[in-house]
């Protein structure tokens, strides 16, 4: 089995169990390498639970060990190959995707200290933080298309490159405002003035592989972007058995979607935070 269809079994036993990765609740913090203390990205995003992360070769470096019975948690990324091209004689490189097992060093190993600073406990004023970070991150979107608000739909108009969003007073929670309008920025990133993605600056029509692909990324975007700022990007609306069961079936009919998908919406993240996208 490859590694893209190993990636997307993983994601599709999680949406059977009832779960929407790409929905789980991000306030109680996210993956990080155990060693350097950096979140993982991409589409180990949505494969890792929060946690410190390290191998099984870095754990015992450190005199620790992998509690018995204990399964390592998958971890993709890209290794990059040369070839020579045997018409220009040029070096070209191209990707490819490989994985590889870590463990969660707090509750699957023993001997290893966490290297994470524990919060503060912050109830009383988290509501307050959560709106500064959110409204700081729709700020920070320098070429962000115009927002508006108008009462029940929410939309990326591609053409005339706007976003719409109900008013924070339609929802019942902050965090699902800021998802809801997350997504929508996501989708805009992909107008051809920014990352020109085919979801958006192609002919997509609902039900096709470019849409499917486009809503996916809005999906993972929302979610990360509801990671940085510390947020639950949960949403019961999504979470219905049909929207689990639309997933399945997109997400079985092709591997390589789920992966493909989380790097455009890392990228989209990436652009819409201002940070140069990280080669992964």
């Amino acid at each position: 089995m490859n590694v893209y269809k190993i990636v997307t079994e993983q994601i599709c036993q999680q949406l059977e169990q009832g779960v929407v990765p790409w929905r789980k609740p991000w306030k109680d913090g996210v993956a990080v390498s155990w060693k350097t203390q950096k979140p993982y990205r991409g589409i180990n995003v949505f494969l890792l639970p929060p946690g410190e992360y390290a191998t099984f070769k870095q754990i015992q470096e450190h005199g620790g060990r992998v509690k018995k019975g204990e399964k390592g948690h998958l971890v993709v990324f890209w290794k990059w190959l040369e070839k020579e091209n045997e018409e220009t004689g040029e070096i070209e490189k191209f990707p490819l995707l490989r994985y590889y097992k870590v463990f969660e060093v707090n509750t699957q190993a023993e001997g290893v200290p966490s290297r994470r600073q524990k919060p503060e406990q912050m109830e009383e004023t988290f509501e307050h933080d959560v709106i500064g970070a959110c409204e700081a991150v729709i700020e920070g979107y320098v070429d962000a298309p115009e927002i508006r608000f108008a009462p029940g739909e929410a939309f990326y108009h591609k053409v005339l490159d706007y976003v719409q969003c109900p008013p924070l007073r339609d929802f019942e929670s902050l965090s699902g405002f800021y998802g809801v309008l997350f997504h929508e920025l996501v989708h805009s990133t992909g107008h051809p003035s920014r990352l020109n993605r085919k979801g958006i600056a192609g002919r997509s029509k609902f039900g096709d592989e470019d849409y499917s692909q486009e809503e996916l990324v809005a999906e993972l975007g929302a979610a990360i972007l509801c990671a940085h700022v510390g947020i639950s990007s949960e949403r019961t609306l999504q979470n219905s058995a049909s929207y689990i069961q639309g997933w399945l079936k997109v997400l079985r009919s092709d591997a390589r979607l789920v992966v493909q998908a989380a790097s455009q919406a890392q990228k989209a993240c990436d652009y819409i935070l201002g940070k140069d996208t990280e080669e992964e």
